[in-house]
């Protein structure tokens, strides 16, 4: 890692922490996420810190905010598959293709959180070199869904960390727009099956 791409740890690792659901263990980690975004560069620290003000609100509401965003709005799923899979079995091949790269680096996931949850790829990204590269690399592989994500949260605070992310990564390709555009006018890919790996097949956000 160079001087130049010191800081993205903690920046994915202060997005994940800002992108998950808000109990007491992540409300404390607040200030010190927000004393962490002085050593990040303006692109990313600016957004970040409007998610971190956001989040030195009142719990309950913060709480009831959240869940209503990422829990009962698919369309919000923080789970980045579902963008180019849907409920297909495609998607279940995806997150086995997700799950190695955790193993590869060495690493496991938290009980009961799908191999592709946001917040759990960034803390991949955020890892020491090399586990992180392959966080980085998912997070590239699957920008289409930040994409999508970014303009489903329009209005939404939560859109500052997603930006943030994205401002972490490469432009985003003439391929990888023209294919967010097209899943933004249908939609994912229906089909109940292919999830059995993993125990279940609800794609919304939340708590995992």
């Amino acid at each position: 890692m160079t001087a130049r791409t010191a800081w993205r740890p903690v920046a994915a690792r202060a997005a994940s922490l800002l992108l998950r659901y808000p109990d007491d263990e992540v409300l404390a980690a607040v200030p010190t996420i927000t004393a962490a975004l002085d050593g990040l560069p303006p692109g990313v620290a600016a957004p970040l810190r409007l998610v971190a003000e956001h989040r030195g609100g009142d719990a309950g509401r913060l709480t009831a905010e959240y869940v209503e965003l990422f829990d009962f709005r698919r369309r919000c799923c923080l789970h980045l598959t579902y963008y180019t899979c849907g409920d297909t079995r495609r998607r279940g091949e995806a997150l086995v293709l997700f799950a190695a790269g955790y193993k590869a680096a060495g690493l496991e996931l938290v009980d009961g959180e799908l191999p592709d949850y946001l917040p759990a790829v960034l803390d991949l990204a955020a890892a020491p070199d090399p586990a992180a590269d392959h966080g980085w690399r998912l997070l590239r592989e699957n920008r289409i869904g930040l994409d999508l994500l970014s303009g489903a949260l329009d209005g939404s605070v939560y859109r500052h960390a997603i930006e943030a992310v994205r401002a972490m990564l490469p432009p985003a390709q003439p391929g990888d727009l023209a294919a967010a555009v097209r899943l933004a006018r249908t939609g994912p890919p229906v089909e109940q099956v292919g999830l059995e790996p993993f125990g279940l097949v609800d794609t919304t956000g939340g708590r995992r």
